[in-house]
């Protein structure tokens, strides 16, 4: 049951008599400006959002297709063909004739867990994500596909991670949908992590069909995912072993999902973690398995990215940052593409999942938590799908929604914002424990220690003695530093001096002093700079409130140096420095939400 206010009442009888929703005649007055969703009421029964307005088409009996795919040309020990199974709604306008668009989630997450413990099926329309979907734009005349990928559920072939047999079957998928008589050629993508990854992996292919994407938290390639600067996440040594064995079923069918690159995957992370400078030799594995790159340039599509700026699973410098000079999100801007992002202080969560935004901490979303969930999630996204796949309605505005640390949204044109003030602060004139401050050290000579159970504090209370720090966008911290050993680490927690809430965090491997992917041998003693730059921030700081720097060798999901105790860093606070990117924003940017 929908509750909506008199506002919307009105409108919505008055497009009811005139044609305006979905209508190109009256397209400036076909939904509620994003400006006044803030005024109306929403439905907030459930456990996502809905659409204004319900559609007048209903969900038609569940159909599946099995795909062949000639995999000849990608797996060298694998089977020579593999078959992508589906299963897929249709509104009930095609059965008068109607061309229909579809939205589909493509997933390696159907019957996935150990045996009489799997998920759902495709032919079941999957909690949460498929809910939503299905329950949201079916009735409004769209199709919905559920997908599995090679060596899941029932398609077969080789269970190839994130590789390029996975991407081709993804792409013969989407082919597929977009050929059918009852398509009117125009594909879209949904969801989260790894079902952000397969938009990608599909972007990557370039298929005509493919009209828009809507990555949420989703994998843009493997290597940033698993590595931040060379410091590895746990997760890294597993990641490929943990997904293989969920998605077999422990029978002799299971040897056709083995490939080479099962085995490359096992040694994939220890390679990394242990070798530093062995890293290239993984190159040809984790180029494989980096696909926004590929797609930029190739493929013709728009772009709705999602990324909670909070979230620790699929961090957001896998949209915002990377290797230098490098940053996704206004690269795609920058070169036209069609992008709108909404950027919320949640974790690895949709805009709308309300149930996991509760379990947000201090310092982790918790302060934003009463202006978090997004009611009207459903009806922004419904406005892009109509646009680029039912061509109806008018163009959605190319912005970004970025949520503060306090909880205030505001639109931006991009974000980072092309405007921000880099605003410099030397260490050196800050306070810390034990800061060494002449020229470079012996070993051992006075300069403080990270590692080896030590950390470093630097305060810097007098850093905005008299104005707020807006902080959008990538901190930077140019660490001048000493590693005794061709090995270490350092990772920097920044807090609020005032208040102890942690504002974000950054991490580097030594050998990865220079940024980015590449590795390079240290030589114990040696002065390096460490180019350290920060998962995206947009916070804000009050006036005199300060800012602290934690170092250790460690932080939360990352493994400890793999070199241990023995690596410490002798870091030299004195001939560092950190970089804030700094706004300034009127009340006309703020943004009144559901």
């Amino acid at each position: 049951m929908r509750a909506t206010s008199v506002a919307v009442v009105t409108l919505l009888m008055g497009c009811a008599l005139s044609g305006c929703i979905g209508s190109d005649d009256n397209a400036e007055n076909s939904y509620p400006s994003i400006w006044e969703r803030g005024n109306l009421e929403w439905d907030t029964s459930g456990t996502f959002s809905r659409v204004l307005e319900t559609g007048p088409y209903y969900a038609m009996d569940v159909q599946e297709a099995m795909i062949e795919v000639d995999t000849s040309s990608v797996w060298e020990t694998g089977p020579s063909s593999a078959e992508v199974h589906l299963s897929y709604w249709l509104p009930s306008n095609t059965a008068d004739g109607a061309k229909v668009p579809v939205i589909a989630v493509i997933s390696p997450y159907f019957s996935y867990g150990s045996p009489g413990d799997e998920s759902t099926p495709t032919s079941i329309v999957g909690a949460g994500r498929g809910e939503f979907i299905f329950e949201n734009f079916v009735p409004h005349g769209y199709a919905f596909a559920q997908v599995a990928v090679f060596g899941t559920e029932e398609s077969s072939g080789c269970f190839d991670y994130r590789g390029e047999g996975e991407g081709l079957g993804i792409h013969s998928a989407v082919e597929w949908l977009g050929e059918q008589d009852w398509s009117n050629g125009n594909v879209g993508l949904y969801g989260k992590s790894y079902e952000g990854a397969t938009q990608w992996e599909a972007a990557a292919m370039g298929s005509q069909y493919l009209k828009t994407i809507v990555p949420i938290s989703g994998t843009t390639a493997l290597h940033p995912l698993l590595y931040k600067n060379g410091s590895a996440e746990a997760r890294s040594q597993v990641m490929h072993m943990n997904y293989f064995s969920s998605t077999v079923d422990y029978d002799s069918d299971d040897f056709d999902n083995v490939c080479p690159d099962i085995a490359e995957g096992f040694f994939a992370g220890p390679v990394t973690y242990v070798g530093g400078e062995m890293d290239p030799y993984m190159e040809n594995y984790y180029d494989e398995r980096s696909h926004i790159d590929k797609a930029f340039g190739k493929w013709n599509g728009s772009i709705y990215w999602v990324q909670g700026m909070q979230d620790w699973n699929v961090d957001p410098h896998q949209v915002f940052g990377g290797p230098p000079e490098t940053n996704w999100y206004s690269d795609y801007v920058e070169s036209g593409y069609e992008v709108r992002g909404i950027l919320g202080q949640w974790g690895h969560d949709y805009p709308d999942q309300w149930q996991k935004h509760d379990d947000s901490e201090s310092g982790y979303g918790l302060e934003a938590l009463p202006n978090m969930t997004r009611w009207d999630w459903a009806q922004d996204l419904f406005e892009w799908f109509e646009y680029y796949l039912q061509g109806r309605g008018p163009q959605p505005e190319h912005t970004a929604q970025i949520q503060r640390s306090d909880g205030e949204w505001r639109v931006e044109e991009s974000w980072p914002p092309s405007d921000s003030e880099d605003y410099l602060v030397d260490l050196g004139d800050c306070g810390n424990d034990g800061a060494f401050t002449g020229g470079l050290p012996v070993i051992g000579g006075g300069a403080p220690v990270v590692g080896g159970g030590q950390t470093v504090t630097v305060d810097c209370p007098e850093i905005n003695p008299d104005f707020p720090m807006h902080i959008s966008g990538l901190v930077t911290l140019h660490l001048s530093a000493v590693p005794s050993f061709d090995g270490g680490q350092i990772f920097v927690e920044m807090q609020n001096m005032e208040t102890g809430v942690r504002i974000g965090h950054a991490t580097m491997d030594v050998r990865y002093h220079q940024g980015g992917y590449e590795p390079q041998t240290v030589i114990p003693g040696q002065e390096i700079t460490m180019m350290m730059e920060f998962q995206a921030i947009d916070a804000i700081v009050k006036p005199g409130q300060g800012i602290r720097f934690i170092l250790s060798d460690t932080g939360e999901d990352y493994l400890a140096p793999v070199c241990g105790s023995a690596c410490t860093v002798h870091v030299l606070t004195s001939l560092s420095e950190a970089s804030f990117p700094l706004i300034e924003r009127s009340q006309t940017t703020i943004l009144e939400v559901p």
